[in-house]
């Protein structure tokens, strides 16, 4: 089907992939966009949108998502419409012998035109750091550090493209968990939420990220919508410690999966580790299917903020070997950031299977939030029939999972399966302070 923008589209989500949507659709004339949100509050607190901070690099094997990058990090520097949303701090990525990911991302980053610095020694890595900050660099350590991109202050790009949307004349409305889809002769009509209010649509966008499969068991998307919490740790400087840290580059190590950011603002860092991540199972109401669902400061309070004790130690030892000092310090919080991962890591884009008026934008598998700006026009492509038949392809809800040959999305340490989450595993205020020194 072709959207017609006279028509009336619903769209079940506020995050980068709703709002996104909703902004080039009524960019392109559709008058009629309502953006719902289960949360009461927006941006979600517990949303993977809602953050401190998201990486923006173009490092990427596969040169798709590397161009795609470039076009968003030049609309992120457009400050008329993002303000100070982006930092361009620079990213650093270690290469190591053997690892072919970043070697290609590298490749791919240079063929584009991106300001690199190749590092071929442990001398140039320490020199792009301040000269205050003590970093430990291994004796035959290399890297390249890509300086067209740094981070971006997530929420607050969230809120602005929110208002993006309402000054374009959308609706967007928190505390409208979707209870059912309404459909007539096998085709979705709109959307019931839990309060009994109805919205009808000729079209029904789920942007839904990592509530997905759990809201909606009955479209069978535990696979390509697999809900997978990724651990998170942030530390509180002093702003004197903030200062001298200030001006370092994101850290990005693919090998390991290990990340973490410059101080923001109120001089917190955020440190994570992207990889397999955790599951938490769960029977979903509306039917027998157990389907991983968040476990979020929204449905655990805050206990839902708590991550396994071994993801937490790996994050203070990955910490020792970048910044000896800072590992050191206790940890401030904690939480889990529940990525959409899609079995093969490219996003899904595209109409539910025998269902005209029902359409997915989701499965951001970690690495969606940076194409904040441009993604939503993907969708609007995909909406209206226009995308390029190999990037339909390449996003189909039911696509086939290609191995043999195919360039990856994301680095290897990804392919760990996720492990369940035991609760008695998670950490306690005790596991936040650093172990004494000998």
């Amino acid at each position: 089907m072709v959207a017609i923008k006279d028509g009336t589209v619903v769209i079940v989500g506020a995050g980068c992939f709703g709002l996104s949507t909703a902004y080039h659709l009524l960019r392109r004339g559709y008058k009629d966009v309502t953006v719902i949100d289960r949360s009461s509050v927006l941006p979600a607190p517990d949303a993977a949108s809602t953050d401190l901070n998201k990486i923006v690099r173009s490092s990427y094997p596969d040169i798709f998502y590397t161009r795609l990058a470039r076009e968003a990090i030049t609309a992120w520097k457009d400050t008329d419409e993002w303000g100070d949303t982006y930092h361009e701090s620079g990213v650093y990525c270690p290469l190591q012998l053997g690892e072919t990911y970043t070697d290609k991302a590298y490749e791919n980053d240079v063929a584009l035109g991106a300001r690199i610095e190749y590092l071929s020694s442990s001398d140039g890595v320490r020199k792009i750091f301040p000269p205050s900050v003590n970093i430990a660099v291994p004796e035959h350590a290399r890297g390249y550090l890509n300086r067209d991109g740094g981070w971006a202050f997530a929420s607050q790009g969230i809120s602005r493209m929110m208002d993006k949307v309402t000054s374009l004349g959308g609706k967007i409305l928190p505390g409208k968990p979707v209870s059912e889809l309404l459909k007539t002769d096998g085709r979705t009509t709109g959307v019931r939420c839990e309060d009994g209010s109805v919205f009808d649509a000729h079209l029904v966008v789920l942007s839904a990220g990592s509530w997905t499969a759990s809201a909606f068991p009955e479209l069978s998307m535990q696979e390509q919508c697999l809900a997978t919490g990724q651990t998170v740790a942030m530390l509180q400087l002093t702003p004197e410690e903030g200062d001298m840290y200030r001006n370092c580059p994101v850290y990005l190590n693919f090998h390991t999966g290990f990340y973490m950011f410059p101080p923001n603002h109120e001089n917190v860092v955020k440190l994570a580790i992207h990889d397999g991540g955790y599951t938490q199972p769960r029977k979903c109401a509306k039917t027998e299917d157990v389907v991983s669902t968040p476990r979020t400061v929204l449905s655990h309070g805050a206990d839902g903020l708590r991550i396994p004790k071994a993801s937490l130690q790996k994050l203070r030892a990955e910490l020792h070997q970048v910044y000896p000092e800072l590992a050191k310090k206790p940890f401030a919080g904690t939480r889990l950031c529940w990525y959409t991962d899609s079995p093969d890591e490219n996003w899904v884009i595209g109409y539910y299977p025998n269902d005209e008026n029902l359409f997915l934008a989701t499965a951001g598998s970690g690495h969606a939030y940076k194409f904040l700006p441009v993604v939503g026009r993907l969708v609007a492509d995909a909406i209206e029939g226009t995308l390029a038949p190999d990037v339909a392809k390449r996003f189909a809800v039911h696509r086939p999972r290609v191995t043999e040959g195919a360039v990856a999305v994301e680095p290897e340490v990804r392919c760990h399966p996720p492990e369940e989450i035991v609760e008695d595993q998670l950490c306690g205020p005790e596991d936040l302070l650093p172990e004494p020194a000998a």
